[in-house]
């Protein structure tokens, strides 16, 4: 695999194990901050890329009555005082085909949601920005199907793609992770010896028991450490989890969320599991 160059770093899958980690949604500079600067600690500590991650609204809510963030114009004015006083690249995902350029501006990775990941117009704005595309899978699709995602990036002359797993839909109410699916979607995009397409595990939404509320989305948040553990142990190139120093508060994914000051634990673990498979 490539590697694929994310703001101020560069992210080679064959040696580098990514971190993209923050809230689910943007509640204010000050929580986001805290969020950031304390992964951007433990990151550093475990050698690890890390891109800061929050989302200016989250537009496909159970309910319409639920918190979706603070909008287009604050919440990236948010994501440029975290990346000034950071460092850090930062990402956040887009649900309209002209989001993508006021985003890329900021962003220095547009994420595709995953209910929008065959949106073909969605995918080739976000590839004409040239900034990196990450595509969380579809609940609905089967790993190779991801390949026709991958192919409408591509097809801007963007070849900067990352993948994320998160879950497939089992019946009502359930998601479920088939680990086979990684080296599948591994072995996406271009054919030969650098290609192929890094995978992520969002092992947090991975979780999620979708609409389990009725009025919100339910979720399992003890079994976000097997999932990243056995992600790991699978082969994927990097974790994708949303992290909240006081999850139950959290305005979005308070079900899901991972408690923040149990990530190093958890992340000390994967990278004990990765050494010892490498």
């Amino acid at each position: 695999m490539q590697p694929i160059a994310i703001g101020p770093i560069t992210y080679t899958p064959s040696k580098d194990f990514l971190l993209i980690a923050g809230p689910c949604v943007i509640e204010s500079l000050e929580v986001s901050l805290h969020i950031a600067t304390t992964v951007q600690a433990l990151a550093k500590k475990l050698a690890l890329p890390y891109i800061f991650k929050a989302s200016f609204d989250k537009a496909n809510r159970s309910s319409a009555k639920s918190f979706r963030g603070h909008g287009l114009e604050k919440g990236l004015d948010i994501l440029a005082q975290i990346k000034a006083q950071t460092g850090l690249p930062v990402t956040t995902d887009i649900h309209e085909s002209d989001q993508a350029a006021p985003v890329a501006q900021v962003c220095d990775i547009l994420q595709i949601p995953a209910f929008l990941c065959r949106q073909t117009d969605l995918l080739l704005a976000a590839g004409n920005t040239g900034k990196a595309v990450s595509i969380k899978k579809g609940q609905f699709m089967a790993p190779w199907e991801m390949a026709n995602a991958v192919d409408k990036v591509h097809s801007t002359g963007n070849k900067k793609v990352l993948l994320i797993e998160r879950g497939t839909f089992f019946g009502y109410n359930r998601l479920v992770n088939d680990f086979t699916g990684i080296p599948q979607m591994q072995e996406l995009g271009e054919k030969g010896p650098n290609g192929g397409t890094p995978v992520l595990m969002d092992a947090t939404h991975s979780t999620q028991l979708p609409g389990g509320l009725g009025h919100a989305t339910a979720g399992q948040r003890q079994f976000v450490p097997l999932l990243a553990r056995a992600s790991v142990a699978a082969g994927v190139n990097g974790l994708f989890i949303e992290v909240h120093p006081n999850p139950e508060k959290s305005p979005s994914d308070s079900a899901t969320i991972f408690p923040l000051d149990q990530l190093e634990s958890l992340l000390t673990q994967c990278l004990a599991i990765r050494k010892a498979i490498a």
